[in-house]
This record gives C-alpha cells, structure tokens and sequence, in this order.
C-alpha cells in the first residue's frame, strides 16, 4: 500500500456501499514537509458510539444478505472509511472510495473500484466537503447524522440525500417549544462549524419573528480557548437570560459545560439541539448533573433493532474476521486499557505503557456507550439509511424493459449500476419498515421530521436520565399542531409546575405602557404609567388610549371614569362664602331700610329724599341677591335669570344714585327758591327718570333674551380631569350692552356727583355718590379683565365678587355716614344743625 493510504474495512460483495463514519474525534496533522510525499496525519480520541453506528451499518447489510428477500441472489459488501470529525480526512476518504490508487502484490499502482453510493458523513461540516465532491459524479450520498439546512440545496447539492431531518425542522420545534413556554430573552451559543452556524442563524431569524428576542449570539471557538469561553459565561451572566439553546455537537458543548461548571453558574435552563440531547458524554459524569439536571431538546426518534446488541458484543480480536479490521485494535484497547501486542514506537515516546490484553476480556460485561442500546436513535437512522440504499437497488433491478424511467423507457444495467440512476431511484423510495415508520425523501432528499422531546430527569440512584415527555411531528400541515407534550417538564429548579421566567423585562401590568430602552432589543423595555386621561387595560401594551372627551382616566390608569362636573356649588367653600357675603350684605342693606323708616321724620332722613332712599335700598338688596343666580348648578333658567337680574337691579340702582345726584345738583344751582328748575325735578320728575333709565335695560335684556339668550355650556379641557359647567352669554354684543349701560350710567352719575363736590356738606351726599361711584368704576374696570383671564368656575366668581363688591361700595359709602349721625351722632341730626352751614343767599 502507498504511503498514506487511508485504513479501510471492507468486505467483498456483488454491490459495494461506501460508508463514512467519524471513529476518531481529532486528527493531529506534522508539520508540513516541503517533499514531493503529502504528511502523515494521526487520528486521535476514539469515539465508542461512531463505532457502534459503523457496527450498525455492518449488522444491517449482513441482515438484507442474510434474509435474501430485498435482494435475493445478490450480496451487498461494504467499504467504510474513519473521517476522523475532520473535512479533509472525510474529503480524502471520499476520494479513496471514488476509486483512489492501491499498489498490488507486484508492486504495481492500479485504481480501487468506485462505488454506487455512500453513507455518510456524520457531521455536518464534513458531509458538506464529500457532498460537493460526490456531487461533481453524481454519486447518491445517504447521511445518518448531517442536519445543516444548507444541505437541502439541490443546486448545490444535488446527489445528498439523508435520514436525518434538517435543522429546518428541528429550529420549527424549538420555536414552538420556546412559543409554549412563553419565554422571551433567550441566549444562542452555537459551535464554530457549518451545523452550528447555520441552526442558530435559522434559529436566530425565525423566533425573531415570534417577536422572541434573542439576548446574545456567541460561537464556542473549535480550539475550545478557555479564555474565550470565560467572556461567553460573562455574557451570559451580564444579559440575565435564564434559557439559553446550545446548538453544536457534544464535544463543543461539553467544552462549554466544563467552563459553566468551573465558573460555578447555576440557574439557566439549557435547551439541547439534537447533537447534544441524549449525549452520554455529558449526561454520565456526575459533575454536570447540578448544572444539566431539568436540560430540555429535541432527539431524533429511537427505536429497538433486534439482534443488535448481540452483534455489537460478538467482537473479539481473536476472531478471523477481527484480522482484517483496522479498526478494531484501537477500540478493544480503549474500551480495556490495555494492549495488544507490542508498544509502539509512539506509544511509548508518549509515555503510554498500558499492559497487555488478557484474551479474556467480554464486551459483555462492560457497561459503555458502545453497548448500550436503550437509546438508539442516530444507529436507527444508519439502519435506515442502508435499507433505503437496497430499496433502492431492489426497483433498479426489478425493472421491466420498456418500462423504465430513463431515456425511451429503458431500464438500468443491472450488472453496471450508474449512480445518477441509483440516485433517480434512491429519490423514489417509499416503504414502510418493521418498526412502522415511513421512509422517504422529499424534493429536496430530506425526511419526514419527527422528533421525541427529551428531559434530563435526575432518578433515584441519582443518575440522569432521558425522558421522552413529547415530540414533534413534522409530517402535520398544520405548524401550530406540531408540538405534543404529554408528560410534565422538570426544570432547572427542579419543579415540575413553575416554568422559569427569561424575559428582559418583566410584564407591564394595566395600567402602563411599554417605553422601549435605547439600542436595545424590541424585548427590554421600561415600563411607563399612562398620562392622566389615558388607559391600558392590558399588559404590555405599546400605546396607551386616549378616554373620550367627556371621560378622565381612573388613579390606577386602568379605566374611563366620568370626568368630575365642576361649577360654583352652595357646597363648595367658595360657594359657601359668596352666598354668606351676599346674605350678610342684604341684611344690612334691610337694617339700613328700618333704621330709615324708623327715623323717617328725622331731618336727615327727610333732607336726603327718603322716598329715593328706600327705591335705592330696595334696589341694593336686589344686587345683592342676585348674586345667589350665580352660585348651582347652571340650568337654562338659571343663566337666563342671573344676567337680567343682575343687569335691571344694578341699573335700577344707579337710576336712583342719578336720581339723588341730580336733585342735589339742581337744588344747589337754582338761583331763587321755588324756581320752575326745581318743579322739573320734583318727585314725579324723579320717578320718571328713573322707570325710563330702567325700561331702557328692560328692553336690552329681553332683545337679549328672544334672540341669543344665555344657555348652560360644558367646557371639556382635554388635559383636565373635570368639566366646567357655566353659562354661555349667547350673544356676546348684548352682554356688552347690557354692561356698557351700566357703565354709561356710572360715569354719567360720577361725572354729575363730581360737579357737586363742594356744595355745603351738611345738605348734599354728593361726596359720597362721588367715592361710592369711584369704588364702583374701579371693581367694574377691573372686572373685566379678571374676567376674561380667570379659567373655569372662577370666572363666576370674579363676576360674583364683582357684584357683591360694588354693591357694599354704594351701600357703605352712602348709607354708612348717615347711619352713623342717626345712631350715635343724634345731637347732629337737627334741622338747625343742617341749616347753620348753608349760605342764606341760596335758600
């Protein structure tokens, strides 16, 4: 054999499989010589279950040839190859079984004969490599272990085929389990390969779009860097992700795991991808168990393969058949640590002195991955695999002529199989094995997905143990039906009833709206409490909603309530106020009313035109109380009654005021006694005057009235939790008027009252009317812009106080002085006492 050459476990038959199987984790390669010879490379790190899958292979093409019913007459052989978990041994292999140089006994270089089709590789970064290769001769390749997605690619890949369901499917499952859960912060650490990769970047894409944020997305580096590592385990530590998806094969995670253990994290539920799931290199040292212990994923289906057990056991270095199996030496040494025959040169450079091989070791009484067949699932597939491949041989060679599939219904040669016809055939195959399952391919030669849902449950021994709590059946139209889970799921925590919460934000609870956080995942939020008048009556909402116009939010942000109505109530304090103010002012005005009629003979009383008097203090104790229309609940009675009283009362009152102002006036002027001036003023004349100033306001209000009278108004501030009741005037030019009259009226009085100043004091008021009036201009001017800038009730207020002001004016500056001579100064109220001042020549 040439320098290089590949070991090979064969055996002859009438058809040829390929088969490709990762013995050995590692191969370590010399340093590269510059020589015409390509380097030695050395496999190294047997691994017990890729050898129980080649076993597998062995036992199931011994079955078909014992049985003969498949395919009777014909013996199907084997070529199998150890890619050593690497591309470039896989790429090599594949070359050797594409017909690769062998030196014969003379020394002369032929080439191996090709075979039909292969199975394998396991991994998916390998199978990728041989896939392209294979692919070039259209050479049908079965894969019992590759699960990338990207090898549905027909266009790429168009002679792969596998009995392995893609990671399409396997990332569907773990969508919907992570949908069922309601978890919503995950972490993806994926291994630095093409299966890796690929499912954690599908993974990645498709719970994004279940609005599921992904936390962090690292790759666990293939030189397993400790250091590298240690700043994953920081991560997750920094993001608060409590479920986190390892996709990667068994010996990435168990680098991983070892970094996890080492840094003491607890508390994380991990989600296994199929490579790990049921993986005894993980699940049998005790050490992971405190941190692995609850661990959920997804494993292919499993089944039980009679007579495999007893097959795998038959081993024995002693047998004949052991001598031309290059693979079986390293395993019998690794599985007893012991030797057989003489230490090897390397071996002993290493410092490897086992002792040697009894001869009576038994399989049988060791318990290792190798034997155990309670969990066969990949082993399952690799059985499939070569079945398909004898299907397929079986409608190649049952075919009939003239009724073949190819070029004019011909059939193929069946004593020179093309692998492109194998491969047409291969695509057809349909068939239901023994253990019921339907195997087939699809358009793009995957299979039917089906998946069993494993828990690491810790038994009583306390031992971890894979158990099968639900699947996953990829065959359903129906995406959403997809998931079963028939059994309960223990956790992390070790509780089969409280899920582990993984979300970067906790809910937001009625009440609040989501506030989204600055370069960060839609999934971190902060949660806000809705603005006064809007709610949410539902977590995790993104916008609040407004409450309608006559509506204000509740303390708790959770409902529309009736906005408060707000006006100047008899029970507000305000209200209150204004309402004794106003009874107290009427009172007096009434007090002043009897102190006058009982001292109505009195010179005082008589000098000051007592008839006028008691019109002017009826016509104040009318202001006053019109005051109290202001003050409830606005009607539209009420709105029409406050402003026409207010306005006739306060002219009739000041009607009076011109009145006395007038009389004084004229009596003081007139040059002779009994003068003709005097008689145009006499009570008569007075009485007209004033009816007539009256009838004027009279007339205004009920134009008012008929045409835009005051009516009750809501006004509704959107960022206000009440509304104000008031009245609207109706018709803003004749609420002018009316005011405008009034005014007219004041300043008319003021003006005649100033002309009559300085008349001899003891027989005029016209000081008086002059401050009274000057008081009652001065609230009414600044009335009006208070008015207009005070907001809500407190317009009513203003105008209210305004009233009341004015009319404590008119009554304390005219009436106060005279009830003070009546009551405490009588010696005062005499005639001669008014007469002493007066000037004789005006009388």
């Amino acid at each position: 054999m040439i320098p290089n050459t590949m070991p090979v476990l064969e055996k002859k038959g009438d058809i040829i499989l390929g088969g490709l199987f990762s013995l050995h984790d590692m191969v370590e390669e010399q340093s590269l010589p510059f020589t015409s010879q390509p380097p030695k490379s050395k496999c190294t790190r047997f691994n017990f279950r890729t050898f129980r899958w080649m076993q597998t292979m062995i036992f199931a093409i011994e079955e078909i040839n014992k049985e003969g019913r498949l395919l009777p007459n014909i013996t199907v052989g084997y070529k199998i190859y150890d890619s050593c978990s690497t591309p470039h041994q896989a790429l090599k292999a594949a070359m050797e079984l594409m017909g690769g140089e062998k030196s014969s006994e003379a020394g002369e270089k032929t080439c191996n004969e090709s075979v039909p089709l292969v199975i394998g590789d396991g991994g998916s970064t390998q199978s990728l490599v041989v896939a392209r290769f294979l692919g070039v001769f259209t050479v049908p390749q079965i894969s019992y272990f590759s699960s990338c997605a990207c090898l549905s690619d027909k266009k790429q890949f168009p002679a792969f085929l596998r009995t392995m369901p893609s990671d399409f499917f396997q990332v569907n499952a773990l969508v919907q389990l992570i949908k069922h859960f309601g978890w919503t912060w995950v972490g993806v650490i994926a291994g630095d390969d093409a299966y890796g990769r690929d499912g954690a970047n599908i993974f990645a894409s498709e719970v994004t779009k279940l609005g599921v944020c992904v936390a962090f997305h690292r790759i666990i580096p293939k030189n397993r860097h400790q250091e590298e590592i240690l700043s994953i385990i920081s991560v997750i530590r920094l993001s608060g992700a409590k479920v986190i998806l390892v996709f990667a094969v068994e010996q990435d995670a168990a680098a991983l795991f070892d970094e996890v253990q080492r840094s003491e994290l607890t508390g994380i539920q991990w989600l296994a991808s199929e490579a790990w799931s049921t993986a005894a290199v993980l699940s049998t040292p005790k050490r992971y168990h405190h941190i692995l212990q609850g661990t959920v994923g997804f494993a292919i289906q499993q089944a039980n393969i009679p007579g495999l057990r007893d097959f795998l056991l038959r081993l024995n270095p002693s047998r004949s058949e052991a001598q031309t199996d290059p693979f079986l030496v390293s395993f019998w040494e690794e599985v007893f640590q012991c030797s057989l025959g003489a230490q090897t040169e390397s071996q002993e450079k290493e410092g490897e002195n086992k002792p040697p091989c009894s001869g009576k070791e038994d399989l049988g009484n060791v318990t290792n991955i190798y034997s155990d067949v309670s969990q066969l699932r990949i082993s399952y597939n690799v059985y499939k695999a070569v079945y398909a491949a004898a299907h397929a041989l079986k409608a190649l060679k049952s075919c009939v002529k003239g009724e073949g599939p190819f070029f004019q219904r011909s059939c193929a040669d069946p004593d020179v199989i093309q692998p492109w016809q194998l491969l047409y055939y291969l695509k057809q195959v349909q068939y239901l094995n023994s253990f019921a399952s339907e195997i087939k391919f699809d358009e793009n030669g995957d299979p039917a997905a089906m998946y069993d849902l494993v828990n690491w449950q810790m038994n009583p021994n306390g031992e971890i143990e894979f158990i099968n709590i639900g699947k996953f059946d990829g065959k359903t139209g129906d995406v959403k039906q997809k998931l079963y889970i028939h059994e309960e799921i223990i956790f992390w925590n070790g509780n089969r009833t409280r899920v582990p919460s993984s979300v970067c934000s906790t809910v937001c609870p009625p009440g609040t709206r989501k506030a989204m956080r600055p370069n960060f995942p839609v999934c971190c939020y902060d949660c806000v409490a809705c603005t006064a008048g809007e709610i949410s009556n539902l977590s995790d909402t993104i916008e609040c909603a407004k409450c309608p116009p006559d509506f204000w939010s509740n303390a708790e942000r959770t409902a529309c309530v009736p906005k408060r109505v707000e006006f100047l109530s008899f029970r507000d304090t305000m209200g209150i106020t204004l309402v004794a103010i106003s009874f107290i002012g009427s009172f007096s005005t009434c007090l002043v009313v009897l102190i006058f009629f009982c001292n109505r003979t009195t010179p005082i009383v008589k000098a000051n035109n007592s008839a006028l008097s008691f019109l002017l203090l009826f016509s104040l104790t009318l202001c006053f109380l019109c005051s109290l229309t202001f003050i409830g609940q606005p009607s539209k009675w009420s709105c029409m009654l406050r402003h026409t009283a207010f306005g006739i009362s306060f002219v009739l009152c000041i009607s009076c005021i011109l009145g006395k102002t007038l009389v004084v006036l004229v009596a003081f002027n007139a040059k002779l006694p009994g003068s003709n001036v005097i008689k145009c003023f006499g009570p008569s004349q007075q009485k007209a005057i004033i009816a007539i100033c009256t009838i004027i306001q009279v007339l205004i209000c009920t134009v008012w009235l008929l045409i835009a009278p005051p009516a009750p108004r809501q006004l509704m501030p959107r960022e206000e939790d009440f509304i104000i009741l008031l009245c609207d005037e109706g018709s803003y030019i004749a609420f002018a008027l009316v005011l405008s009259y009034i005014g007219l009226l004041a300043v008319l009085c003021l003006f005649l009252a100033f002309l009559a100043r300085k008349l001899p004091d003891s027989f005029n008021e016209a000081r008086l009317i002059t401050f009274s009036m000057l008081i009652f201009c001065a609230v009414w001017i600044a009335f009006i812009p208070a008015y207009i800038s005070s907001p809500g009730k407190y317009a009513t207020v203003t105008e209210v106080f305004a009233i009341l002001a004015s009319s404590y004016g008119l009554l304390g500056c005219i009436f106060a002085p005279k009830c003070y001579l009546i009551l405490l100064r009588p010696d005062k109220n005499t005639r001669k006492h008014l007469m002493s001042k007066a000037p004789s020549s005006r009388f």
